[in-house]
């Protein structure tokens, strides 16, 4: 399958907490397609960037092992992006922009390890409709709150075009109307 070279790609996303931990974690790429070169990759990523405060209250860029990340501090948590050199780096920042804000939104503006460890489904499911194999999706925050709690989703949809969520949510919820009957 042959991609568009203009269609914006992304090597990695990654929210790590305060110690450099792994919370959740999407690799696109084949050069850290294993746990260890993954995990020695977030070490040197944090090792670079952890100490950086201008990250704290806005997005920072940084050209890191050949490859861009794009990161941003809130409270206990790091959120990174990271492309190839030749992506755009105003792209990757609003991709970043796009998963903190929806992160934000999702969990209510409580933005800490506690939370999103306890809300890890919503964290996944905001990475996965941000991207999708390497490939940018969508950046706007509400739009991808609302496809993760799949607010807004029209109700007769055919079974064959949900998403497994939608689909999950629909037989969920046919369920519980038998069961109240």
């Amino acid at each position: 399958m042959t991609v568009d070279p203009t269609i914006p790609r992304v090597s990695s996303m990654l929210l790590l907490d305060a110690d450099g931990k792994r919370i959740a974690v999407k690799y696109f790429t084949p050069e850290w397609s294993t746990v260890p070169a993954q995990s020695a990759f977030e070490k040197s990523v944090f090792a670079k960037t952890s100490r950086t405060t201008a990250a704290r209250g806005e997005v920072d860029i940084t050209l890191f092992d050949e490859v861009v990340v794009v990161f941003k501090f809130v409270g206990d948590l790091m959120f990174y992006i990271v492309g190839t050199q030749e992506e755009n780096e105003l792209i990757l920042s609003q991709v970043l922009t796009g998963f903190v804000e929806s992160i934000s939104l999702l969990l209510r503006g409580a933005v800490e390890k506690k939370t999103v460890l306890e809300n890890l489904d919503l964290v996944l499911l905001a990475m996965d409709e941000i991207i999708d194999g390497g490939l940018l999706l969508e950046t706007d925050a509400t739009t991808i709150a609302s496809r993760v709690t799949m607010r807004g989703a029209e109700e007769n949809i055919p079974i064959a075009e949900q998403t497994l969520s939608q689909a999950y949510a629909n037989v969920k919820e046919q369920i519980a109307r038998s069961l109240l009957k």
